[in-house]
């Protein structure tokens, strides 16, 4: 029954199936991967309030020369919570616009931050409004503080999609925090990563808003995994229920299928089967034929030919009926004769 499967048409099915299982198999599993990387992200940034903070210079390599930066930590890195000491330089202060915090948007400050040998590291001093001219209205950003600082904060990756970097209102301004693109603009060399705030001695002027950390959707790739997974499940399933139609005639379009679409089954039972033998064999199979056996056995319907049958049957009985009445005739005749004769033989007597 089941022989159509080796044709090549659908070996080439069976092929199809299989690779779009792996294929959707293997997107699973990368899914998986993903759901457990962000997973340990959210957990670092759940941990980081209670962890201990770790020097910059441990976590992020320093940079070798002036206009660019130095290597990315990586993403396993993201998010360490880190301390470091130098002085703040207003003069290269940039303003990165268009950054939304608590469902307004605004602008976010990072002052770099001069360290003893002279490299700097970009400090994310947090988020503040735009001025009352519009979003893009210079906005008031309370001053550095000056002398030595000390910042306590967690390391932040550069943002993908690098922007244009120009001065405007005194400031560098920016709209994506590309560490590439803004090293470029800077006098010294620059860390791979920046630092957001998130303790400060001197303290923070308490106009700037702290920027949140997001936490990751692991839970959404945990679902695109569990998807990939039952996808290729289905392709398979797909292809036995294709094949076990196949297998029963029920692919062919409508026009095509036979009047008894499934054979009967045959019975298990001998003597059952043998009772089903028997039986077919006494049906008649031809119509025609059929048809000539109900009309030997019915009556003729013609009446000309019933009367004809009738007539046939009646005959010997009418001539005898026939004889009678003309003897009963002739006899009635002789007597009226006969007292004709009488009454003129009186009639000459007289």
């Amino acid at each position: 029954m089941y022989r159509f499967l080796l044709s090549p048409r659908w070996l080439a099915a069976a092929a199809l199936a299989v690779v779009a299982s792996v294929i959707m198999v293997l997107l699973g599993n990368w899914q998986l991967r993903r759901y457990h990387e962000r997973s340990e992200i959210n957990h670092r940034v759940d941990a980081a309030d209670s962890a201990q903070a770790v020097p910059l210079t441990s976590v992020l390599a320093a940079p070798a020369a002036q206009g660019t930066p130095g290597a990315s930590p990586g993403e396993s890195l993201a998010w360490t919570k880190v301390t470091v000491t130098g002085r703040y330089d207003p003069a290269n202060e940039i303003q990165a616009r268009g950054r939304t915090v608590a469902g307004e948007v605004g602008f976010e400050i990072l002052t770099p931050l001069i360290l003893a040998d002279g490299t700097a590291v970009l400090i994310d001093r947090g988020w503040v409004p735009p001025a009352a001219g519009g979003a893009l209205a210079p906005p008031r950003v309370p001053p550095a503080p000056t002398g030595e600082v000390t910042v306590i904060g967690q390391i932040h990756l550069s943002e993908s999609r690098p922007a244009p970097v120009e001065r405007r209102d005194g400031r560098l301004d920016t709209r994506r925090i590309s560490l590439p693109r803004i090293a470029q603009a800077l006098p010294f060399p620059v860390y791979g990563a920046y630092v957001l705030v998130n303790s400060q001695t001197p303290a923070n002027d308490p106009a700037f808003v702290r920027v949140s950390i997001p936490h990751e959707d692991a839970w959404q790739n945990g679902g695109y995994a569990v998807q990939w997974w039952l996808f290729a499940v289905m392709a398979l399933v797909l292809y036995g229920y294709q094949a076990r139609r196949e297998a029963h005639g029920l692919n062919a379009p409508a026009g095509e299928r036979t009047a008894a679409a499934r054979p009967a089954e045959r019975s298990r039972d001998r003597v059952e089967a043998a009772d089903q033998r028997r039986e077919t064999r006494s049906r008649p199979r031809d119509r025609v034929e059929e048809a000539d056996r109900r009309r030997a056995t019915q009556r003729p319907t013609d009446r000309v030919a019933e009367a004809d049958q009738r007539r046939a049957t009646q005959r010997p009985t009418d001539r005898v009926a026939e004889a009678d009445q003309r003897h009963a005739t002739e006899l009635s005749a002789d007597r009226v004769a006969e007292a004709d004769r009488r009454l003129a033989a009186q009639n000459g007597a007289d």
